[in-house]
Order: structure tokens, then sequence, then C-alpha cells
């Protein structure tokens, strides 16, 4: 029995909904409910949706409206704190198993195990550690997990997608010899992870229809064409993969960013408020990283879907991480489109974030001026760590339109 090269891929089922059906003693294949705030308009996003009404054909993300109209349909607010804590027993489950460096948390309800090194301590399987892992899951939390077992990250990953999901003992097992039998016949391209339905689209214009297509064309022409994304893909297609779990992945080139889908449409007016208070949280946020930035980036959604979306990125003279400015110079951004579409979505970014330990002040302004400035905000930070973000706000964040206070009680844009 090997001692490396063995990971498991474990998902949590319809996380959201199958906590919801546990707390309320209820089962969750054979329950209709939905994670959505019935308090919301048709046209909010349902997070999840119970096994059983997956069972029925029913998306596991769509919006409210388009939920089946069944009479005992439960619909259930989001309590985002109480799915935190329930994914935080989750993993320190794994942890029971494997060390932290053999750990990756990939989402809220999805994590990856290097069980290689343990197998000869546990004096077990693959196969029988994954079923005891499942079967700890489901007795301390309530929860039905699957797994997929392979020699590396995606196999793994894949054969839970895949085939474990339709297993009775929801565990599958894919080896290098499966790869040619069980992944090359996958189709429509954008059931294997990492491709999205827009590059399917891409690699179907050029006759790869199938991952088996993918993997038998030209590696060289794929990276050609695609960069070192097709080359990876290429690589997964051959069940290649030499992601080192224990290598944690640092980002080149850092960035912050702050969104909502709003609870009903807002007029151009109106958002300008919404972007404020939004830089208001994320001008928060970059200070408490200790950085400042000199990209940003503001994105408007319309409401209705074929209108699309208005978004524009820019480049600021100085870096900085004074609210005032960068609230100013997306509002700039946001005059330069006098918008008539009624809007449901606003997205704010800031990117190339670096160091604010030293920070060049403007030529332009009062020096001492700028420094007051600076120490008030800092005043306020240290107030807003304290008591919380709702301790201070501006006085237009009482009137009805503001979203600020509401979404400070909020985790994620859902109730706690």
């Amino acid at each position: 029995m090997a001692r490396f090269n063995y990971y498991i891929a474990i998902d949590l089922k319809s996380f959201y909904a199958s906590v919801e059906c546990v707390l309320r003693g209820l089962d969750a294949f054979s329950t209709p409910l939905a994670v959505c705030d019935p308090e919301r308009g048709p046209g909010s996003i349902v997070l999840a949706v119970s096994p059983y009404l997956r069972s029925l054909g029913v998306p596991s993300r769509l919006r409210k409206y388009e939920l089946p109209p069944l009479k005992d349909l439960i619909l259930a607010p989001p309590r985002m704190a109480t799915y935190l804590t329930y994914n935080a027993h989750f993993n320190n489950i794994l942890l029971d198993y494997v060390g932290e460096d053999d750990l990756h948390i990939y989402s809220v309800d999805e994590s990856f195990v290097n069980i290689g090194p343990y197998l000869k301590l546990y004096e077990k399987s693959p196969n029988e550690l994954a079923l005891e892992i499942l079967s700890r899951i489901k007795n301390e939390l309530g929860l039905t997990a699957v797994a997929g077992i392979g020699p590396n990250m995606f196999l793994a990953k894949i054969a839970m997608d895949v085939e474990a999901k339709k297993r009775p003992n929801n565990i599958a097992h894919w080896r290098l010899s499966d790869v040619e039998n069980k992944l090359w016949p996958l189709t429509p391209l954008s059931k294997m992870w990492g491709i999205s339905s827009c590059l399917e689209r891409r690699l179907n214009n050029i006759g790869i229809r199938k991952v088996g297509d993918l993997a038998l064309y030209s590696r060289a022409a794929i990276k050609n064409m695609f960069g070192v994304v097709g080359e990876a893909l290429w690589e997964h297609a051959n069940g290649i993969d030499d992601t080192d779990i224990r290598i944690k992945y640092t980002p080149a080139s850092s960035s912050l960013s702050n969104g909502q889908i709003l609870d009903r449409d807002y007029t151009y007016a109106e958002i300008f408020q919404i972007v404020v208070e939004m830089n208001d949280d994320l001008a928060r946020r970059l200070r408490k990283r200790q950085a400042c930035t000199d990209h940003i980036g503001l994105m408007i959604q319309f409401a209705k879907e074929d209108a699309g979306s208005f978004h524009k990125n820019i480049r600021l003279l100085i870096a900085t991480d004074n609210t005032d400015e960068l609230a100013n110079a997306l509002l700039n951004i946001l005059k330069q489109k006098n918008i008539k579409e009624p809007i449901r979505g606003v997205f704010i970014n800031y990117g190339h974030l670096t160091s604010n330990s030293y920070q060049q002040l403007s030529l332009f302004n009062d020096e001492e001026k700028q420094l007051q400035a600076r120490s008030l905000t800092k005043a306020l930070d240290d107030i807003t760590d304290r008591y919380g973000l709702n301790a201070v706000l501006r006085a237009d964040s009482l009137i009805k339109s503001s979203t600020a206070k509401r979404r400070h009680e909020q985790i994620g844009g859902h109730r706690r």
C-alpha cells in the first residue's frame, strides 16, 4: 500500500438546505425545502435546495419565482453564522485524521485531504478511511457527504463530481487507469472541473466536444490557443495534476472587492449612496490589511437580464487608503454613465494593493489637514473595531434606500 498520492475530495450534499433540515428534524431527501429569505422579493436568489427538490429537477441555483409551486414548500431564511459553525465542525473532523498542511478548504461545503501519509498509521485502505470520515460527518452533524478518491487532487474532485454522487455509499475511487474509460467519455465539457460554459463553446468551435477529444489534441496547439490555461486543461484531461496540497498558493497580485445584489430595483440617483456606503466598508478593510491601492473598479448590474452591465476600471495618480479619495474616484466613474436602466447589483474592486507603511501626501492639499483627516479615520476605525460596523454611520444611512445597517448585520449578504 503506497504511503502517498491518495487524496479525498469531500463535499457536503446540499449543504445549506441540509443544515436547515437537520435543525428542523426533517429528512433532507424527502423534504421540499429551499434556503431563501421569504421576506425578499420574487427575484431574490435561492441559495440552496434540498436533495428532494433536486430529485424533482430543481436546479441548485435559481430565483425565488422559479421554485415549483408546492403546497408544502418550506422557505428557510439563511443563517450564515450557523452554516459557518457547521463548516468549522466539518473541517475539525477532517483535522482529526490529517495535519493542517494536508487539509485544503476549497469552499464552505467542500474540502480536500491528503491521506497518503496516514494510511499506514490507521491501517486502512483509502476507501475504508473515506467511509469512516463520511460516517462521522453523518453521526456528528446529521449531514450526508460524498467523497472522491484519487492519486491527485483533480482526479479526486472529478471522481466525486461525476461518480460518487451516484453511488450507494457516496464514494468513488478513480485511478490513472480509469482516465480513458471514465473521464474521456465525459460530455458536455463543462462537466469537467475548470471548464466554464464560455470556454466550452470555444473548445467546441475547434472540434473538441468531449474530454477525450481534449486529451488527444496536440498539447502544443492547445497551449498556443489558450495559453497556460489550455495546457492545464490538457493535463487534467489526461489525469495529470502535480498540485501539492502542502504548498499554499500566494497570489502575486492581491485585490479586495465588495458587492451586493439589491433586494429591489434601484434608480441611477439612488446608486450613488450605495457606492459610497460600500466604499466605506471596503476602505476600512483596506486599512485593516495595512494596504493602499491605485487601481479601482466599478460594475453596475442591470435588473433586466438582457440589459447586461456597466463596468470600468481606472488607475489613480497616487496609491491611497483614504475613504473620501476612493469614493470620489468611484463616483466620478459613475457620473460618466447616465444610466436609465433599473439597477440590481453593485460591485466595487481595489486592485494592485501595496503596503501603506508609507504614503505620499498630495501636493495640492494642505498637509496639516491631510494628517488630521488620517488621525480622524484611525479613530473611526478603532470605534468600529471595538463596537461594530453600525457604531459609526453616515447620516444618510438612516434613509430608506440605504443598505448599510442591514448589510452590517449579515454575513455574505444574508442573515446571520
